[in-house]
């Protein structure tokens, strides 16, 4: 992106569409340590939306965990690691 004499710059769509922002939205760059964020204002959205939002962003998720045939509960104690000081037995 280039920045405009006036210090503009234009969000392209995909981030636009990605973060919920339209005409009027507000948005805050916030800076990093590696250079800059920008980051949608939250705004007042009904809950319909909001569920929307959330049940697209768990489509994206879809299918980008490979747990290598482990089960759910072999999962849990591979991340935790061993909690042989619960008694569960």
């Amino acid at each position: 992106m280039r920045v405009t004499t006036k210090g503009q710059v234009t969000i392209p769509k995909e981030i636009r569409d990605h973060l919920g922002i339209g005409p009027g939205s507000e948005v805050e760059f916030v800076a990093t340590d590696d250079g800059a964020r920008v980051v949608a204002v939250n705004e007042n959205i009904s809950e319909e939306e909001a569920s929307h939002r959330f049940s697209q962003a768990l489509d994206r998720l879809a299918g980008t965990l490979d747990l290598g045939g482990m089960t759910t509960d072999e999962y849990m104690e591979w991340l935790r690691g061993s909690r042989e000081d619960l008694d569960v037995g």
